[in-house]
C-alpha cells in the first residue's frame, strides 16, 4: 500500500504510479483522443438513446474500500503553510450554533436559515474535505438542539447530503437561489425566533425544487493555479474527434473580469475565497466578509452583529499559526482547500490499465481531460505542477435528462461543469443531485436528446461486457 507521502510526490513529477505503468504500455495518457480507431466520417445523431444503460451484465465495483486515499496536505508546503493547514483544518471542523453559547458547538452564526451546521457536515467523505458520507447527518439537524423542523421527503439517512434550489418564484420569474432546508426556531439557542421552514413539498409537487450534492474539495489548490490560457489550450485540442462525437462546450466566465470561473457544479464560482464565503452563507447562515448581510431580515432572528465571521483584531495565541487565528473562517476554509493534497488512485494492474484505454476510446477523455498543469502560484507547492482532475473545467450541455432548469454565469438550465473524476473510486453518490450510487446509471443519465455526450455513450454501449467492466473498474480505482 502506497503512502500519501510516496503519492504527492508522484504528483510533482507528472503523475501517479499508475500513471507511470500506462505510460510504460505506449498509452499517450495526456491525449485526450480514441486510440487504434479513426474518428466516425459523420456526427452520430443527437437523440435519446434506448435504451442508455451499459451492456448487459456489467456492474460497477462499488467503493473502493481500505485506507482514505486523501485528506492529507500537499507535498511541499513550507512550515508556515503546514501549520496554517493544521489550524485551518480544525477550523473546518468547529460545529456552529446560532451564537456559540452551547456545549460543542463553539461557532457562532448558525442560521437563521441553514443546511447543516459546520463544513463536515457536507464534506466528509472518505476524509474530511470530500463529499457525502455514508449516513446524511441533516436528518438529525432537522431536530438538534429542540428545532421543530419537518424532515423534507428528499432527505434520507442513507441518502446524500443536499441542498435544494427553487428553480422559480412565485409570479413564475426565475429563482435559482438555495433555500435552506431548515430554520432555528424552537432551538434553545433561538430565543423568539419564529421563521418558517420552506414549503418543500408543495415544491416537490409542482417540479420547482432541483438538488445539488457537495463537491469534494481535494486538489482545488491545483485548480485554482491553473492559468485561464492552459485550460484554453487542453479545452481547444482534439477539436476534429470533439466535433465528430457532438461535443462543443465552453467555459463560464465570471461577469466582473471576464476570467474563467470553475468550481461548483455550473463552475460558477470564480475563486475558493468566494466559494468559502458562500458556502459559509449559504449553508450554514453564518454572514462574513465575503456575504455580509443576513438572508433573513426578521429582527427577532438578528443575534449577533455582522458579520458574524471577520478579520480578528485581537491578540490571539496558537502554537501552530498564529496567522490562522486572527484569519476569519472563510480564510481558513478557503486556506484548507487551497492546500488539499489531490486524492491518491488506486495501485495500476491490467485490468484497471486496460479499462483506462478503453475509457480512451470511447471519448471520455474529451470532457473529462487527464492532463493539466498550474502555473506560477505564490505557495511553491502549486507551481508548475501538472496534476490529474479528469476535467475540463468547462460546461457541456447534458440535454433535458440532467437538466435543473437553472442558469448561473453563462451555464444555462442544461449545462453542466464536466465533474473531475479523480477520488471516484471512494464516492459514495453521483451526478450533481446524488440521485444514484451505480456508476453505471450515472454514465447512462448523460445521454438524452441533445446531450454532447450522446456520441460517446453511444460507444460506450456498443462495448462487449468485459470491456465495460474494465472501463468502470478504471473509474473505481481513481
Amino acid at each position: 500500500m502506497r503512502s500519501l507521502h510516496s503519492y504527492r510526490i508522484c504528483v510533482r513529477r507528472c503523475g501517479a504510479a499508475f500513471l507511470v505503468a500506462i505510460l510504460s504500455t505506449g498509452l499517450a495518457y495526456a491525449q485526450a483522443v480514441p486510440l487504434n480507431r479513426q474518428p466516425p466520417p459523420q456526427p452520430p445523431p443527437r437523440v435519446n438513446p434506448a435504451p442508455a444503460a451499459p451492456p448487459s451484465g456489467t456492474d460497477d465495483p462499488g467503493v473502493r474500500t481500505g485506507v482514505a486515499g486523501a485528506g492529507g496536505p500537499l507535498i511541499d508546503l513550507d512550515t508556515d503553510e503546514a501549520h496554517f493547514f493544521i489550524a485551518a483544518l480544525q477550523r473546518f471542523q468547529e460545529v456552529s450554533s446560532v451564537s456559540g453559547t452551547l456545549a460543542g458547538e463553539s461557532g457562532s452564526g448558525l442560521g437563521p436559515r441553514f443546511n447543516g451546521n459546520s463544513c463536515v457536515s457536507c464534506h466528509a467523505y472518505p476524509a474530511i474535505g470530500g463529499s457525502s458520507p455514508p449516513v446524511n447527518p441533516q436528518v438529525n439537524l432537522a431536530t438538534l438542539d429542540g428545532a421543530r423542523n419537518v424532515v423534507p421527503s428528499f432527505l434520507s439517512s442513507d441518502g446524500p447530503v443536499r441542498e435544494a434550489r427553487f428553480v422559480r418564484n412565485a409570479d413564475g420569474t426565475p429563482d435559482g437561489g438555495v433555500h435552506g432546508l431548515f430554520v432555528i426556531t424552537g432551538r434553545s439557542d433561538a430565543g423568539t425566533c419564529t421563521v418558517a421552514q420552506p414549503d418543500f413539498a408543495t415544491a416537490v409537487a409542482t417540479n420547482n425544487v432541483t438538488f445539488r450534492i457537495p463537491t469534494p474539495t481535494f486538489g482545488l489548490g491545483l485548480v485554482e493555479s491553473t492559468p485561464d490560457d492552459h485550460l484554453q489550450t487542453t479545452f481547444a485540442a482534439n477539436a476534429d474527434a470533439k466535433a465528430s462525437l457532438g461535443i462543443t462546450g465552453h467555459f463560464n466566465h465570471s461577469g466582473n473580469d471576464g476570467t474563467i470561473t470553475r468550481f461548483g457544479w455550473k463552475a460558477q464560482n470564480k475563486s475558493l475565497a468566494v466559494f468559502a464565503g458562500e458556502a459559509y452563507n449559504v449553508e450554514q447562515g453564518v454572514t462574513n466578509e465575503a456575504f455580509p448581510n443576513e438572508r433573513e431580515t426578521d429582527p427577532k432572528c438578528q443575534f449577533n452583529t455582522t458579520p458574524e465571521d471577520g478579520t480578528k483584531l485581537v491578540n490571539g495565541v496558537s502554537i501552530l499559526s498564529p496567522a490562522s487565528v486572527y484569519s476569519s473562517d472563510t480564510v481558513n476554509f478557503a486556506a484548507l482547500m487551497r492546500f488539499l493534497a489531490p486524492p491518491t488512485p488506486a495501485p495500476m494492474n491490467a485490468t484497471v490499465q486496460h479499462g483506462y484505454q478503453v475509457f480512451t476510446n470511447v471519448g471520455c477523455p474529451l470532457c473529462h481531460t487527464a492532463t493539466q498543469t498550474t502555473g506560477q502560484a505564490t505557495t511553491a507547492a502549486l507551481s508548475n505542477v501538472t496534476y490529474h482532475p479528469f476535467s475540463d473545467f468547462a460546461v457541456h450541455d447534458m440535454g433535458p435528462r440532467l437538466a435543473d432548469g437553472i442558469t448561473q454565469g453563462t451555464a444555462n438550465g442544461r449545462e453542466w461543469r464536466t465533474a473531475p473524476l479523480w477520488g471516484l473510486g471512494q464516492r459514495i453518490f453521483f451526478l450533481h443531485d446524488g440521485r444514484t450510487k451505480d456508476l453505471g446509471t450515472a454514465i447512462a443519465a448523460h445521454a438524452s436528446n441533445g446531450s454532447e455526450a450522446n456520441g460517446v455513450i453511444t460507444q460506450f454501449n456498443q462495448l462487449t461486457q468485459q470491456d465495460a467492466s474494465d472501463l468502470l473498474t478504471f473509474l473505481r480505482s481513481l
